[in-house]
């Protein structure tokens, strides 16, 4: 028992027998008399735990911790909290504020165009869409993390300065795909002054206007994609009726040749590079 810290834990546990002990034979007793002893243990107690205190050497910090720290001035469960509301935000902020639903309109028109009810799977879609997402939307989440984001790390703005800067760019994207006629829907609902331009804009006309926007594009290119493959459902019905075979339903035949159609034309390379051209 060479070690200090060690001495003084046994000193402590020592001195909790001792108490212990003395607690017993003070039982035994009656009156305040009895308790006199114990009294004068305990009041010694906090004096001797304060002499000789614990201090175990630390143990060194494990390199795969994991601690939350505050962003910038703020403290760790508002930190917490702000990002637990961001993580539940999530899917309305990528459905209503970028062109995913846009690509997944499109994705499962021609899905129902080919004739095809299960393939590609519905998972298949969302991913391509996301992915797809991901690759419009890169600069404009580079340009929020270098504005708002590496500021608020460093403690130079506060989390609403950085909630400012980052809807910047979100408003400069959604303002140029977003169209005018439903701009004017929308500020005449809210009963808001007409803006001198896009930019001044609210985010309540601003992003009701857009999800809408993107609606209407999103069906307008699936009901052109239609129109080919409904020429061939239309002779391939055409050529069955008049052969008279009846027995035999015209999707048979025309869901392998809407596919050797879709193939030679190399038509995801086509539509993946539509859709990309139609956000420069």
């Amino acid at each position: 028992m060479r070690n200090p810290a060690t001495i003084r834990v046994a000193c402590c546990l020592a001195l909790f027998l001792a108490t212990t002990a003395a607690w017993g034979q003070s039982s035994n007793l009656t009156g305040l008399a009895g308790m006199r002893p114990m009294a004068r243990i305990w009041q010694s107690t906090p004096l001797f735990i304060a002499v000789a205190p614990i201090e175990l050497n630390a143990a060194p910090p494990d390199p795969n911790e994991l601690r939350v720290t505050g962003l910038g001035a703020g403290s760790a469960q508002w930190t917490i909290v702000i990002l637990l509301t961001f993580l539940t935000l999530i899917p309305s902020i990528l459905i209503c504020m970028t062109p995913f639903a846009r690509l997944l309109i499109v994705f499962h028109f021609l899905r129902q165009a080919l004739g095809l009810q299960t393939t590609p799977s519905n998972q298949t879609l969302v991913g391509l869409s996301a992915i797809m997402t991901f690759f419009l939307m890169q600069p404009i989440g580079a340009a929020i993390y270098k504005n708002s984001v590496v500021p608020l790390q460093e403690g130079k703005i506060t989390v609403l300065v950085a909630l400012t800067r980052g809807a910047t760019p979100m408003r400069q994207f959604m303002s140029h795909y977003v169209r005018e006629k439903d701009v004017a829907l929308f500020l005449e609902i809210a009963k808001e002054p007409r803006p001198a331009t896009v930019d001044d804009l609210s985010f309540r006309v601003l992003l009701p206007a857009y999800i809408l926007s993107e609606l209407k594009a999103g069906f307008q290119i699936g009901a052109v994609l239609f129109l080919p493959f409904l020429v061939v459902d239309m002779v391939v019905a055409s050529i069955t009726t008049s052969v008279g075979m009846m027995q035999l339903p015209p999707v048979v035949i025309s869901t392998p040749l809407k596919l050797l159609l879709f193939l030679m034309v190399d038509g995801w390379h086509l539509l993946i590079g539509a859709l990309m051209r139609s956000f420069n």
